[in-house]
């Protein structure tokens, strides 16, 4: 059927590629999601009684490892390593991971999409319920090394305006690392990629400790907050499918 030009004067906002509507999307999401855990920020005497609560906890259940963890890797390379895993890990693995499956296995890329997507939206509430202070500003004997040793300021005026400090709670660095190692080792039929990639859960574990950003409570929540963020977003999944 015929279909009439559009007049020269409508505007035509551009179309999107499916890769550019991806990160389309995740760019809103993240936008939404920064800005509810910035309008979520806990007041710092309660979210260091959390953090010493979880210091008690820790040590009544005998796995308080995060000063013997950054002691032991003081002055040492692996902790140099381990420095900038903390860092690369949210900014550069995750959506590097993405860009990644979304090129090369499809499916896993909106497995991992859609666990991000979701562990996002259900820790928001937990940030603002339950603030914790990290251990490097709870006073519990732990130091920035991020700080101290790369030159990236945590606690700067600036830095601190992109996200919640007081947001320890699940740690999300944990929780995507997990997803992201499994997911990768998912995607490839190479040994030594599967073996990379379920050992990146364990180092980025690893590097939030040593670092004094998270607790050892942290990481078990961060894990399971990805787990429900998993399983949250197989039933959005499997809800479009049968709509469609």
């Amino acid at each position: 059927p015929y279909t009439a030009p559009a007049p020269s004067g409508v505007l035509r906002l551009p179309r999107l590629s499916r890769g550019g509507a991806q990160v389309a999307l995740f760019l809103l999401a993240y936008l939404v999601y920064s800005g509810a855990r910035y309008f979520t920020i806990g007041d710092l005497g309660d979210a260091t009684a959390n953090a010493h609560w979880i210091v008690d906890l820790e040590d009544t259940l005998s796995v308080g490892v995060e000063s013997a963890v950054q002691t032991a890797l003081t002055d040492t390379v692996w902790l140099w390593l381990l420095n900038h895993a903390y860092l690369g890990a949210q900014l550069v693995i995750l959506p590097g991971a993405l860009w990644f499956l979304h090129r090369k296995a499809r499916s896993t890329y909106f497995t991992l999409r859609n666990t991000v997507l979701a562990t996002w939206l259900l820790s928001i509430p937990v940030y603002g319920l339950f603030p914790v202070a990290p251990p490097r500003l709870a006073d519990v004997g732990l130091v920035d090394t991020i700080s101290s040793q790369t030159g990236f300021a945590m606690d700067s005026s600036l830095t601190t305006s992109f996200y919640n400090e007081l947001a320890a709670v699940p740690s999300l660095h944990v929780g995507f690392a997990f997803a992201v190692g499994i997911a990768l080792a998912s995607a490839t039929s190479n040994r030594w990629l599967k073996v990379l990639g379920h050992l990146w859960g364990p180092t980025v574990a690893l590097a939030v400790v040593a670092t004094g950003n998270h607790y050892v409570f942290d990481i078990a929540a961060g894990m399971v907050a990805a787990a429900i963020g998993y399983g949250l977003g197989a039933l959005v999944a499997k809800g479009t499918r049968a709509v469609g």
